[in-house]
């Protein structure tokens, strides 16, 4: 029984992350044509900066740790008590790469299993 319910649980989570996608690259996309001096303005400092020929490519971390609870021991099972799961911890990890060029953002990408 806790092993479905487990699973109703994570699939649910999947079903959520896939909107999440989708409204992050919505916001995303009207970064696209505006100067890199706007996104920095209100993004901040990337990360991390990398330039090669004539492009910039911006980078933006978002990283957490997510913790996800265990089940308690329960009296039961063949040998007089049940196991339990102890806690996970997750990390979970979503970088947004902006690209640059003559001063415009011209591209993004998402990278990273946190990203929705």
């Amino acid at each position: 029984m806790h092993c479905l319910l487990r699973v109703i649980g994570f699939a649910a989570v999947a079903a959520g992350c896939t909107n999440g996608f989708a409204q992050r690259q919505n916001e995303l996309v009207k970064w696209i044509g505006r100067p890199e001096t706007e996104l920095a303005g209100a993004m901040g400092a990337p990360s991390r900066l990398y330039e090669t020929g004539g492009m910039k490519f911006l980078t933006y971390e978002d990283r957490r740790t997510e913790i996800v609870p265990g089940s308690p021991f329960y009296n039961g099972g063949p040998f007089g008590y049940g196991g339990g799961f102890p806690p996970t911890a997750t990390i979970l990890v979503c970088d947004t790469t902006f690209t640059i060029g003559g001063g415009v953002v011209r591209a993004f990408s998402l990278r990273g299993n946190a990203c929705g």
